[in-house]
């Protein structure tokens, strides 16, 4: 798990100016809350005082209240309130927690987790149909596998399960295509790549069958960073499916999915709950298998997995993860978990790199190469 990416946190309807929102990701506890203009804002969710959950507290104008003493921190997360001190004392410098960048796209609020400059971050994949003409949007669908991360991405950069795990929903069939052409996969850089191949002629009764009618269909898929994962389905040149899994890792074997529909077709809004529940049937086909996997996270070692010519998409982003541990900013799990109980630990935010005196440790990272 890395940081120094964009995670989703909630969908912006459940982040609110009435009562805070615990979250977990990577391991680590965070609260989300409105302040009075409406703007969203993450911290750490350990009260510095004594160790009490922020999320548990309350939201009291552009505050968080700890729920153990009444302590308030204001959405840069500095305290601003500590019921027992005197109104002419000012609060310790001390009295801070990390406070994270948000952004609300897509219906979603996601937080930067990491200690980069603005100008230095990874940004969020940016769905360049959402809102145009022809193009519409299903709500945002949230749902949660018991499996790794990883595995749920390479998933969707692995287009030879498609034939064996999801036969009977239309789902395009690639295996000729595979057989006559490799794979060509294509950096989209600095934070991904993707490939596209021609799906098999004989899968076009099936494509009928969700209305896509008769066509070349091209299927392919991408990651953006190390959790975001595109997947693209084009029927005809105007009959398309983009899909979009912002995923956040809750730990080491669970992650919650924030799932965008976009489709130039069927946009009709009576078909809005029929194409989410096709989708989700088969993204359960999908997670029965995720979830059997073993070992349950990616193994490290490359030569654990007899990997083919078709598997080139997940070498490409195994590369990537590489380049993310080479800079240092993948989690040390094993120390973490070691840690865990003992300390109280959080994600290191941009402000750590203007001002000192943390109380929070931060989350142990594999030393950069």
């Amino acid at each position: 798990m890395y940081i120094n990416f964009w995670y989703p946190i909630a969908t912006s309807d459940k982040v609110t100016n009435t009562e805070p929102l615990e979250v977990q990701i990577m391991g680590l506890n965070y609260v989300a809350f409105r302040d009075t203009k409406g703007t969203a804002h993450v911290l750490a969710n350990t009260c510095v005082h004594r160790g009490g959950a922020l999320g548990k507290g309350k939201v009291n104008g552009d505050c968080v209240a700890c729920p153990y003493h009444g302590w308030e921190f204001a959405g840069d997360g500095k305290c601003t309130l500590i019921p027992t001190q005197p109104e002419d004392q000012k609060v310790p410098a001390r009295g801070k927690v990390d406070c994270y960048p948000t952004e609300e796209r897509y219906g979603i609020v996601f937080a930067f987790l990491g200690d980069l400059p603005e100008e230095e971050r990874p940004p969020i994949f940016e769905i360049t149909e959402y809102g145009t003409e022809g193009w519409r949007a299903n709500e945002v669908v949230v749902f949660e596998v018991n499996a790794y991360y990883q595995r749920s991405v390479e998933n969707g950069l692995d287009g030879a399960h498609n034939q064996f795990v999801h036969p009977l929903q239309g789902a395009p069939s690639i295996i000729e295509s595979l057989r006559k052409k490799p794979i060509t996969v294509d950096d989209v850089p600095p934070w991904g790549s993707e490939f596209y191949c021609a799906v098999s002629d004989s899968t076009s009764e099936e494509t009928k069958a969700i209305g896509a009618g008769e066509g070349n269909t091209w299927a392919g898929s991408a990651h953006h960073g190390p959790n975001t994962l595109i997947t693209r389905i084009y029927f005809t040149n105007e009959k398309a499916f983009r899909q979009y899994f912002f995923e956040a890792p809750l730990d080491d074997s669970h992650t919650r999915i924030f799932f965008v529909n976009m489709r130039s077709f069927m946009m009709e809004p009576e078909n809005d709950q029929k194409l989410i529940d096709i989708n989700l049937r088969i993204a359960q086909e999908d997670i029965d298998i995720l979830e059997a996997l073993d070992p349950v996270c990616t193994p490290e070692d490359i030569s654990k997995e007899m990997l083919t010519e078709v598997d080139k998409p997940i070498y490409r982003y195994r590369d990537y993860l590489k380049e993310w541990d080479d800079k240092g900013w993948r989690i040390d799990w094993q120390e973490f978990i070691a840690k865990r109980g003992n300390v109280a630990m959080t994600v290191a935010c941009p402000a750590r790199r203007t001002e000192k005196n943390w109380i929070l440790d931060t989350v142990p990272l594999v030393a950069a190469k």
